[in-house]
């Protein structure tokens, strides 16, 4: 097997996704981030004239992996300039558009809605994530009995936060959290919430102070993360609309998905979430309980055999 690294920006969302994809392929990754130096960060990664010379030292440090996998703009400049420091021993798979030559890697792996294509391109619909039904099981076996004092069906709810494009505040919690309580007294569900990294405390606060009194779980980010034994255990799921990650998680289980919209704008987002509107996978959440028949969408496993075809291992 060759040997691997995952070399991004130190974002669990990056890293989760170049790791899922170099773990469903079989390799067993090093992880290397690095934070990008003064006055290159401020730059996009596309202008930097020396890539490896911009950011924090020991990503290109011997010895060097046989396969680089990255996620993110500037983790792409960054392997794609190993590629081209030693184009016989760092092959480069690249998730996500790198946002320059697409033929500077060996491999890419780009969502539908980036309207990438080429010869060394896998197109999927969602993102790529680490959720697998073997992490299912296991985490359905932890959290039943933690979670079974809730009514079913239960509804498992994932909470993202602003992010430049979208706004996740106390006022836009409130708005939420009516819609959630509607739908625990109308439709007479459990509901289980796990907030984010990037939810604000205060609209935690708004959500927790919303659904507990009426019998929903909120986690206080203390302890365990529960976000796999919801995603295992949820008969349906809401998701806010920030996160392409989030939502390509939620899609992957066999739970209906519903998104809950949220101010401001993407043009990709809306791309993505229309593809899988049209897919049957996702509908928008308006405060009530929708069940249909669906099936887990997951390109994960295919984009990974793929890259092993191509590149050989």
């Amino acid at each position: 097997m060759p040997t691997s690294a995952v070399i991004c920006e130190d974002f669990a969302g990056l890293r989760t996704q170049a790791l899922g994809l170099a773990e469903a392929a079989g390799l067993a990754p090093e992880i290397r981030t690095f934070v990008p130096r003064l006055p290159w960060r401020w730059l996009a990664a596309s202008l930097w004239p020396a890539p490896l010379r911009a950011v924090s030292p020991g990503i290109s440090a011997a010895p060097l992996p046989d396969i680089a996998v990255s996620c993110g703009g500037k983790g792409g400049v960054i392997i794609a300039a190993l590629r081209e420091q030693r184009p016989h021993g760092v092959r480069a798979v690249q998730v996500q558009d790198p946002r320059v030559d697409p033929r500077r890697f060996d491999l890419i792996v780009a969502n539908r809605h980036d309207r990438l294509s080429g010869p060394n391109v896998i197109v999927v619909r969602t993102a790529i994530h680490r959720v697998t039904p073997a992490r299912l099981a296991e985490a359905a076996e932890i959290w039943r009995p933690r979670l079974a004092h809730l009514p079913r069906p239960l509804v498992a709810v994932l909470v993202g936060g602003g992010n430049g494009r979208f706004r996740l505040d106390a006022a836009v919690a409130g708005d939420l959290a009516g819609k959630l309580a509607a739908m625990m007294r109308t439709d007479k569900v459990g509901l289980a919430l796990t907030p984010s990294r990037r939810t604000g405390a205060e609209a935690v606060a708004v959500l927790t102070g919303s659904l507990t009194p009426l019998g929903g779980f909120v986690w206080d980010g203390t302890g365990e993360n529960p976000y796999f034994g919801l995603l295992a255990l949820a008969d349906a799921i809401v998701a806010t609309q920030d996160s392409v990650s989030m939502i390509s998680e939620a899609v992957a289980t066999a739970a209906p998905v519903m998104v809950a919209p949220l101010p401001g704008r993407s043009r990709r987002q809306s791309q993505f979430l229309d593809g899988l509107v049209d897919d049957k996978r996702i509908r928008p959440f308006a405060g009530q309980l929708e069940m249909w028949p669906v099936q887990p969408m997951d390109d994960t496993p295919e984009a990974a055999a793929e890259m092993r075809r191509r590149l050989g291992f």
